[in-house]
């Protein structure tokens, strides 16, 4: 009987190993961890790779996704002039293109608010003059102050007539859609949907995977106004997870013709989980002209396996030439992406990480640091942020253009989570984001070649362990 299903198991991991080896849109590297994974530890092996292993959307639910992008495309097509520049943004601008099919497009304004809980206030002010209509889509929304604050304008807006449409991660959202501001929202006339339902945890594993998921964070009002950043909606002391805040993060408002695109992204996501068909939105004339930045939305998700967000990075890396700042609270990139930037402090860029000194995640926050001694050999600065938990996502490049939104510099944001960032080039609005990356390398301590070498053996050891299943994360 032992000997039957030791063969039984053998059999499986021949089996599983082929599907790896055969599975399309996987880098090397994965492939390799994951023949690893299913080599070393048969059983568990074997269940990760079935549970973990692959993109599996329901075959309808891609082709709904498919249907309503095309849908949207076309509609949301500029119908006037979108972009006329020849900077060292075209190819990141190109990269981004492929991805959402959105151009870069003219006439923008981006303000940088403030950080901590009153950078939400801008927001609660829109969506009390709002006359027509508001949309919010969160990954994270926590029935505390803020959320409160956001339920309440909304509530009030549904009842004087305003169409208030509200979209959710489920797993992300948790807490609020148990809370009674779910119920109360409902009651006003809000309209409330979940993206990527979990339903029964251990029903829905067989067919689907349930750690897809929506990680945008898109508010739209009345067509003009719409905001871009790290931020969920929840207080800066982050209640789930206290001991780590205050949570920092960065809040964009954005007016002009891109409003469009963020507009099409939520519509999308909306109308994929709701039959409510509101293509002819984007049929309506165009949001006025705000400004002089060009600014383009990259959204991204698990079904397009092809193109992700590490594709306009590398554009933007490759590109600098002169100063290249980053920050993200979980570094965990693709060899490309991770040498992208090595190379650019190789070839004499002024390259300076901004990371948190605590990482809410022991496995990324290990596999992070066994990442550290190349980038300080190859000369980028490390600053790890000691006010709290670094949640900002910023990318600037030369004092010139950059890159803000949800990505994280790890392979979950590029591979597996549904994204939305904006990618602009503006020099005077990147010397406000520079001006923010620097208050915070103000708040930190550099990481020195000397400090990781006196790292003990036991140290590198786990980091460099993890990092064997950093393709994975």
């Amino acid at each position: 009987m032992a000997g039957a299903t030791v063969v039984i198991v053998i059999i499986l991991q021949i089996g599983f190993i082929i599907r790896a080896l055969l599975r399309t849109g996987l880098t090397p590297p994965a492939r390799l961890a994951w023949i690893a994974v299913i080599s070393a530890l048969p059983g568990l092996g074997i269940g990760a790779y079935f549970l973990f292993g692959e993109v599996r959307l329901e075959r309808a639910k891609r082709e709904r996704m498919r249907e309503v992008r095309n849908q949207l495309l076309a509609a949301a097509r500029p119908r006037g002039p979108s972009w006329q520049s020849a900077g060292r943004a075209r190819p990141a601008f190109a990269a981004g293109r492929s991805i959402s099919g959105f151009n870069p497009l003219t006439g923008n304004q981006l303000t940088l608010l403030a950080e901590g809980d009153a950078m939400m206030e801008d927001v609660f002010a829109a969506i009390d003059a709002a006359r027509d209509h508001v949309h919010v889509l969160f990954y994270i929304w926590l029935p505390d102050t803020t959320g409160s604050r956001m339920a309440e304008a909304l509530c009030t807006a549904a009842r004087r007539g305003v169409a208030c449409r509200v979209l959710v991660d489920d797993h992300g959202a948790r807490h609020l859609i148990r809370s009674a501001l779910w119920r109360k929202m409902e009651g006003a006339g809000v309209a409330l949907e979940r993206a990527a339902p979990v339903g029964n945890p251990l029903v829905s594993l067989l067919f689907k995977r349930i750690d897809l998921r929506n990680h945008r964070k898109i508010v739209v009002v009345d067509d003009a106004l719409s905001w871009v950043g790290s931020r969920n909606c929840a207080d800066a002391a982050f209640a789930i997870k206290p001991r780590y805040a205050p949570w920092v993060d960065i809040w964009i408002r954005l007016e002009g013709p891109a409003v469009r695109q963020q507009q099409a992204v939520f519509l999308h996501d909306w109308m994929t989980h709701h039959s409510e068909d509101l293509s002819a939105m984007l049929r309506r004339p165009e949001p006025a002209q705000a400004g002089n930045v060009t600014a383009q939305v990259i959204a991204s998700g698990p079904d397009d396996i092809y193109t992700t967000p590490s594709d306009v990075l590398r554009a933007m890396f490759y590109a600098a030439v002169e100063r290249l700042t980053l920050t993200t609270p979980y570094y965990v990139p693709d060899l490309a992406l991770h040498k992208a930037i090595c190379a650019a402090a190789e070839r004499g860029v002024q390259v300076d990480l901004i990371l948190p000194a605590r990482n809410d995640s022991r496995i990324v926050g290990a596999a992070s640091e066994s990442l550290f001694p190349d980038l300080l050999r190859a000369g980028v600065r490390i600053h790890l942020f000691e006010g709290g938990l670094i949640h900002s996502k910023i990318v600037t490049v030369d004092g010139r253009f950059g890159m803000v939104g949800t990505a994280n510099l790890d392979h979950r944001s590029f591979d597996l989570n549904y994204e939305n960032g904006l990618l602009y080039d503006c020099a005077e609005f990147t010397s406000v984001l520079d001006e923010r990356q620097q208050s915070y390398i103000a708040r930190a301590r550099p990481l020195s070649r000397q400090d990781v070498a006196r790292w003990s053996v036991f140290r590198r050891l786990r980091n460099n362990t993890v990092a064997l299943a950093s393709p994975l994360l």
